[in-house]
């Protein structure tokens, strides 16, 4: 199977305004000069981590919604990132991964951030997805979803194989817990014999709470491949080996031993 590229973008974000956030991002996505298979952008990349969503929220066919369907078209490539999504008179944090071909899959943050009162506005999602991009099963999940092990777990059979090849973490992540970003991620590549990708913002929230990035790309040993350096607006394409992960799992075969278990919602 082929390798995978990824471009990743630790952007600042324009706190609460969609339209020059996207025209920001409009310019970032105009320096890709390679062809590439899958981009992330970081937690609601179009307002920045609000508490407002009667402001930010979008319908699920709105205004970025639409710009994603446009920009994946355009770029032949698959891009993700999480939105504010109103639907059914629920408001969601929702990843979305739209592709070229304009159909979309999405995923609703699980683990709302209680410290910020986000269960309070925010309705939690109840399921896992997986997506498929040329062939790599990709698991994505939304900031706080990542101090969630048995959320982010993944599980082996002997006849679909392992359940995930790479894990996306989306985040907001504040500056202060940045020991706990860098380790966590670390812990769940190594747990989870995948790779595992974080980008997050940079900058200061409309709360003055600041971002420092230090996005990254791990991989299945718990090695970094690509560090972002912090406070710095930065774009990177990386490629991710199959073959590589196939060759580690079949020699260390952990995957084996694992618990089975089945969560309930």
């Amino acid at each position: 199977m082929q390798d995978l590229k990824i471009s990743l973008i630790q952007s600042d974000l324009v706190w609460e305004n969609t339209n020059k956030n996207l025209n920001n991002f409009d310019i970032k996505l105009s320096t890709l000069k390679d062809n590439t298979d899958l981009i992330v952008l970081p937690e609601m990349f179009n307002t920045g981590f609000s508490m407002n969503p009667k402001k930010c929220a979008e319908p699920i066919n709105g205004q970025t919604m639409q710009w994603l369907k446009a920009k994946a078209k355009e770029l032949k490539a698959s891009i993700m990132g999480s939105i504010l999504v109103c639907d059914n008179n629920n408001y969601y944090n929702r990843l979305v991964l739209m592709q070229p071909d304009g159909i979309f899959e999405q995923y609703d943050k699980r683990h709302l951030f209680c410290l910020s009162d986000e269960q309070k506005l925010y309705t939690k999602g109840q399921k896992k997805t997986i997506v498929n991009v040329n062939g790599w099963k990709i698991c994505p999940l939304i900031c706080y979803d990542l101090r969630f092990p048995v959320w982010s777990k993944n599980s082996y059979n002997e006849k679909d194989g392992y359940k995930y090849d790479c894990l996306i973490y989306v985040a907001n992540w504040p500056e202060r817990r940045n020991y706990a970003w860098n380790s966590l991620l670390k812990a769940r590549a190594i747990e989870n014999q995948a790779y595992v990708i974080g980008i997050n913002r940079i900058g200061a929230d409309g709360n003055s709470t600041p971002h420092s990035g230090c996005s990254m790309v791990i991989d299945y040993k718990g090695i970094p491949k690509l560090e972002f350096p912090e406070n710095k607006e930065f774009i990177e394409t990386i490629s991710i080996s199959k073959e590589g992960l196939r060759d580690f799992r079949n020699q260390f075969t952990v995957g084996l031993d694992w618990d089975n278990f089945e969560i309930k919602t």
